[in-house]
């Protein structure tokens, strides 16, 4: 076949380092989540949705056939740290975790996850993010070492 072609869809999440809640300011948390899905788009994947909460973050991408998650995951990171750093109402110590989640997306599910991701003030009144985070590990069947994952 002389063309290549791929549709994958990925769950992503990652936390503020030692979950601090940088990201409380409502106006600075809904700039993040721009800042967030213009740097998917620079890397030539498909921002579908970005939310989160005050410790952390999940993003709905279509991964293009070019770039591997861990590059995708750094490159957003990178520049979202530096910009948060530079921003008035970010900080000088912002920092993301060292870690991630990405979990598979099937196409006919992506709705579910979407309205998952934009409604997590609602989730978050009644689970923490250790808790939510457990939870999709079980639900993908990947096993945790709670001793690593909560830098």
């Amino acid at each position: 076949m002389p063309q290549s072609h791929a549709q994958v869809w990925l769950h992503i999440v990652f936390s503020t380092k030692e979950r601090r809640p940088f990201l409380r300011n409502d106006d600075f948390r809904t700039e993040m989540f721009r800042m967030l899905s213009h740097h998917v788009k620079t890397s030539k994947c498909t921002s579908a949705s970005v939310g989160g909460y005050f410790d952390h973050v999940h993003l709905l991408v279509g991964l293009h056939r070019t770039i591997t998650i861990a590059k995708l995951v750094e490159q957003v990171k990178t520049e979202t740290s530096k910009w948060a750093k530079g921003h008035e109402k970010g900080s000088s110590i912002f920092a993301w975790q060292s870690g991630y989640g990405a979990f598979s997306v099937s196409h006919s599910l992506r709705g579910v996850v979407d309205d998952y991701i934009r409604n997590q003030f609602e989730h978050h009144a009644k689970m923490s993010f250790q808790d939510e985070y457990r939870r999709l590990c079980e639900k993908h069947n990947l096993d945790i070492d709670e001793r690593y994952v909560w830098d």
